[in-house]
């Protein structure tokens, strides 16, 4: 809702801006997505390590 908020400011005071913002947009997320999965499968493999550390630490605080 404030990107909505700010873009309609832009676009009254600098509407050719606003409009290239609008264009723009979704071609540099779609740019980003790739480091945005990469970022999500790196954090699950060091989550997965730090568990399988852990495991035994876990197993014994339960017995």
């Amino acid at each position: 809702m404030v990107s909505f908020l700010l873009w309609l400011i832009l676009i009254v005071l600098c509407w050719p801006l606003a409009i290239l913002a609008l264009i723009l947009y979704p071609l540099v997320w779609l740019i980003l997505l790739p480091f945005r999965l990469l970022g999500f499968a790196v954090d699950l493999s060091f989550s997965f390590i730090r568990n399988l550390v852990m495991l035994p630490f876990t197993l014994v605080k339960r017995g």
